[in-house]
């Protein structure tokens, strides 16, 4: 298997994303800590401020997409990451004067949302540009691994930072990691390729929704996109209601719960180390298919829980199992969706995948929420066990042909020039 280098301007943007993703892990549930020993909020505003602040930060950054589409996606980088900073850092400067407000976590939890899908949208089509077209899948592959190993390490250290310097130290840290990430791509000397030209015949409100039509009209992205919709918000809706069951109903204490979720995520950097391995021995589209199948078929397990040491085995078993199979499925997926997406579509397909992937994980969060308080955690946890073991039949069955593999190839062009001009 030929090693591919993936250049300096990877490495730089590599960095800036491992900064900020550290930052996250340290931060992971600062806010709901913030709102809870800060401003005594209860379940309800809880509640909401989780799943709110991610519907309307992905609602309203639906003309992100377009509007970034024609434009340099780096800059458009720069400006998300100073953006969170500035948002992120005023928690806590009004935290220490004494003037937070739940409606000031609940704009920062928008706003904060909103700049990451539009983040994610503009280093996907910036990433495209700067590493060759056999680079797209080892640089994802490193993306996961960061993320894994950002969440391994972030909530424990978040965790004890809390303790000693008080409920909003991992704000801070989290908000300093983006002004960093923005420094780190600033610092990115490669002159970066034209974005492409808006076609005249291009109407504005037309982009609004040109990312979504792009995927509902492709014959392997639709399919895969529903998929992705429906595993994503249903594996992170029983995340709470399995929290529920294990610290209310089983009397989990909090350290074997952090436990059970911290120990496994070491199958995430085993996985996206995996994934290009995988992917050379039984190909792309195989990979996509074993994977997708395997990685709904572990939750339904979670059901089955019980007091004592066998079912933290049993949470802890099932949690390794879903994440190697995930930590390879993302990575080909997302190396699979950028070579089968148009240049000139890159930012609003990514855009629009993001803010659907939000909104269906807000509304499903909230829905088994419900369902949990009506029919009690462990047939919620069951219930969507069963709806993922269906979820495989929503996979695309044969890879896309005709005129799709030629825009497939086309869209590799610009990587590949990348890669003769090193």
């Amino acid at each position: 298997m030929r090693k591919v280098g993936l250049g300096r301007s990877f490495r730089w943007l590599w960095a800036a994303y491992a900064v900020s993703a550290y930052g996250t892990g340290l931060g992971f549930g600062a806010f709901s800590i913030v709102a809870i020993v800060g401003l005594g909020a209860g379940a309800v505003e809880v509640a909401v401020l989780s799943s709110a602040g991610l519907a309307l930060g992905a609602v309203l950054s639906v003309p992100l997409g377009p509007w970034m589409e024609f434009r340099a996606k780096r800059p458009v980088m720069i400006v998300m990451d100073v953006l969170r900073f500035v948002a992120m850092g005023s928690v806590p400067v009004a935290y220490w004067l004494g003037v937070l407000s739940f409606a000031q976590l609940l704009v920062v939890s928008i706003v904060a949302a909103g700049a990451k899908i539009a983040f994610t949208a503009a280093s996907g089509a910036y990433l495209k540009t700067i590493v060759p077209g056999d680079g797209l899948l080892p640089a994802s592959s490193r993306f996961e691994s960061t993320t894994w190993s950002a969440t391994v390490v972030g909530p424990p250290l978040g965790g004890a930072a809390i303790g000693v310097f008080g409920p909003v130290a991992t704000v801070a840290i989290d908000a300093v990691s983006y002004l960093l990430s923005a420094l780190g791509i600033a610092a990115i000397r490669e002159r970066e390729q034209a974005p492409p030209a808006r076609p005249s015949a291009v109407r504005r409100w037309g982009d609004l929704v040109e990312g979504w039509r792009y995927i509902l009209s492709h014959s392997t992205l639709r399919p895969f996109f529903v998929n992705v919709l429906l595993v994503n918000g249903l594996i992170m809706a029983a995340e709470p209601v399995l929290s529920v069951l294990m610290l209310a109903h089983l009397g989990f204490p909090v350290w074997e719960y952090g436990l059970a979720f911290a120990v496994p995520c070491v199958g995430g950097l085993i996985g996206s180390r995996l994934a290009r391995r995988v992917v050379s021995r039984l190909g792309e589209w195989r990979v996509l298919r074993v994977f997708g199948v395997l990685r709904a078929c572990w939750p339904l397990g979670l059901a089955f829980v019980q007091p004592g040491t066998v079912g933290l085995v049993v949470v802890m078993v099932t949690e390794f199992g879903l994440i190697v199979c995930a930590s390879i499925f993302n990575p080909v997926l997302s190396t699979y969706r950028l070579n089968n997406t148009t240049a000139d579509r890159q930012a609003r397909v990514l855009a629009a995948w993001s803010t659907s992937t939000t909104l269906s994980i807000a509304a499903l969060t909230v829905l088994w929420g419900v369902l949990a308080q009506v029919t009690g955690p462990r047939t919620a946890i069951a219930l969507a066990g069963l709806l993922l073991l269906g979820t495989p039949f929503l996979l695309p069955r044969q890879p896309a042909v005709g005129r799709e593999k030629q825009v497939a190839a086309g869209s590799g062009q610009g990587s590949r020039d990348v890669e003769h001009a090193e």
